[in-house]
């Protein structure tokens, strides 16, 4: 039965026949296998997914007590292949949701469709500008697909959601609505640009990485962020203007009416931080610092091929069942081509290396050739990579110019590639915030306070989603999971607070800081609260996926948003300041002056 499984496979389309292998059974009697190679069409995963559906199809027939798995890197592969098709669907729809949802608790019935239809426009044109991009060698896969479209999607809602507060705020100023609307794009508008500028830099630094997908990461959100940010600053103010003040029903913002923040939860809290602001900051930070504790227990070494999918994988029922018949690499060897004059000295080294079993005779090809061996350690374990680092060793002394590869030594390599990532880009990032912090406020002191609790911001979401994969029963996380939520976080929780001190910066010139303070926190709290459940949910809808990688990516993200938005930026950033006071803009001159007495609540909006 099982040969004549092996001639159904050769007949499936893509498969090379000729250099289908097995049966070979197992020394236990208990198992058998057939190595099946797969010709990789054009479409990537999605055509291996194909094949190996065609190859299940074809061996559908089974006498009972005989069954059979798809494993293998094609069989992960095809796989990941399924998880990953139509994710852009999936991931639109949930994010789409939650913005409506969001923006109808925030602004009623009317309002969010204006800054959904902006962020859809958004998310179209940049889908076009980042195909378009491929065609000058920009790589995208399916991680950086998915990004794009919660990103766009959350910060671009995040920047009408600023636009919009302001906006309305301006609307109880003044009667012509086009003037409220010039009056909020010129005091809101550099700190939307600045923040967008922030993390479209901060995006663009990943371009100095090693790892291609990485790599492509960078202009992939780039792209995403500048559209976003234009749209927001142009499409959306065009569409208010022109709907008028009926949109914001049930509450107009008339004329003269007051603003429900300056008695709201946000001015309530500045107040009571107001009271104790060095208690409070210094409260928050050994708070961050417990939750950061978690990152000692966190594994980020690379998640296992059988440890990758959140539930039932039959590649991973595969692995399983090779490791209990056969030796734990087989079916992932390891490659060596060199050049054919010096196979000889090659193969007799790459055989005798500890840790590689059954090497195959040499096959010439002109001036070169090829051999497998395989490994006798479970392919992703760090025995596996030391063997390839022995092979490498071995090999490249017969022939300098041998190459070693196989899916181990690619995984080998991107962890390298991935730590060496992880020395470049997390100090760049942390450059471009700083710069541009001190550009936009004009000030050392508050830039430097503002970076070290965004860093702080990112430990404590790390450590505290240690505890949720633990929980969630994740084994590990990725290896380039720390980089890129960092620059994500670095770059988004800078946002957040872009928002606040550049209003409190604005009222500190005219009222000092302490009061500066306590407006700008009750002016941008519920703003900036709503913005950051708009990050935090569609970055959320991650875990969805049945992808061990794209679920941690998303808990660490929505955990770090929720953080920054609701500790660090309203409790952490308003403590410093109003402690600190008009010293925290060292060495401005706005630094050198006397804060006026902090005033009433009541007061706080009007003075």
């Amino acid at each position: 039965a099982i040969g004549a499984d092996a001639t159904r496979v050769k007949q499936v389309e893509h498969v090379l026949a000729d250099k289908v292998f097995g049966p070979t059974p197992s020394q236990d009697g208990q198992a058998a296998q057939i190595l099946v190679p797969i010709e990789i069409g054009a479409n990537g995963w999605n055509s291996l997914t194909d094949s190996v559906a065609a190859i299940r199809a074809a061996l559908a027939d089974h006498p009972d007590g005989l069954s059979f798995h798809a494993t293998g890197p094609a069989g992960y592969a095809a796989e990941f292949g399924k998880a990953f098709k139509g994710i852009e669907g999936v991931l639109l729809y949930a994010a789409a949701a939650i913005v409506i949802v969001i923006l109808l608790f925030t602004y009623g019935p009317m309002l969010w469709t204006l800054p959904l239809f902006a962020a859809v426009a958004a998310l179209i044109i940049a889908m076009s500008a980042v195909y378009g991009a491929t065609k000058f060698g920009l790589t995208v896969n399916a991680q950086s697909q998915g990004i794009l479209t919660v990103l766009v999607f959350g910060a671009g809602t995040d920047y009408a959601l600023l636009l919009v507060a302001r906006y309305r705020e301006e609307l109880r100023r003044h009667a012509d609505r086009h003037e409220a609307m010039a009056v909020a794009l010129h005091r809101a508008g550099p700190a939307v640009l600045a923040s967008g500028t922030t993390v479209i830099i901060a995006m663009l630094a990943l371009l100095v990485a090693e790892l291609n997908s990485t790599k492509g990461t960078g202009p992939v959100c780039a792209i995403g962020i500048t559209i976003a940010l234009l749209a927001m600053l142009t499409l959306l103010p065009a569409l208010l203007v022109i709907a008028g003040r009926w949109i914001f029903w049930p509450r107009h913002p008339e004329v003269g009416t007051i603003d429900q923040t300056e008695t709201g939860i946000w001015a309530r809290t500045g107040q009571f931080i107001a009271g104790r602001p060095r208690t409070v900051w210094i409260g928050t930070v050994l708070a961050l610092l417990a939750l950061a504790y978690g990152t000692i227990g966190l594994n980020a070494n690379g998640v296992a091929n059988k440890d990758a999918f959140v539930g039932h994988s039959d590649a991973v029922a595969g692995t399983a069942v090779l490791e209990r018949h056969f030796d734990a690499g087989t079916g992932t060897p390891v490659v060596v081509i060199a050049e054919s004059s010096r196979i000889d000295s090659v193969a007799s080294a790459f055989g005798g290396t500890r840790g590689i079993t059954a090497p195959t005779k040499p096959v010439v090809r002109g001036d070169l050739a090829y051999l497998e061996g395989t490994l006798s350690d479970p392919p992703d374990s760090q025995a596996a990579y030391d063997t390839i680092d022995r092979v490498r060793a071995a090999v490249h002394a017969a022939d300098p110019a041998a190459k070693v590869g196989g899916q181990t030594a690619v995984i080998l390599d991107v962890k390298r590639a991935v730590a060496h990532d992880n020395r470049l880009i997390a100090p760049l990032v942390l450059a471009i915030v700083l710069i541009i912090l001190t550009v936009l406020l004009r000030s050392i002191l508050a830039p430097l306070l503002l970076t070290a609790t965004v860093v702080l911001s990112f430990f404590a979401a790390l450590g505290a989603s240690r505890w949720i994969f633990d929980l969630a029963g994740f084994k590990g996380a990725d290896n380039g999971l720390p980089l890129l939520v960092f620059v994500f976080l670095v770059a988004l929780g800078i946002d957040y607070n872009i928002f606040l001190m550049s209003r409190v910066h604005e009222e500190a010139e005219r009222h000092g800081t302490r009061a500066g303070a306590l407006t700008g926190l009750s002016a941008t709290g519920g703003v900036i609260t709503s913005a950051g459940l708009v990050l935090a949910g569609t970055f959320g809808v991650f875990t969805t996926l049945p992808v061990v990688n794209l679920a941690e990516i998303g808990i660490v993200i929505a955990v770090g948003v929720l953080i920054d938005t609701l500790i660090v930026r309203s409790v952490l950033v308003t403590a410093l300041a109003l402690d600190i006071g008009d010293r925290i803009w060292w060495p401005s001159a706005l630094s050198r002056r006397k804060s006026e007495p902090t005033p009433e609540p009541e007061n706080s909006l009007t003075a």
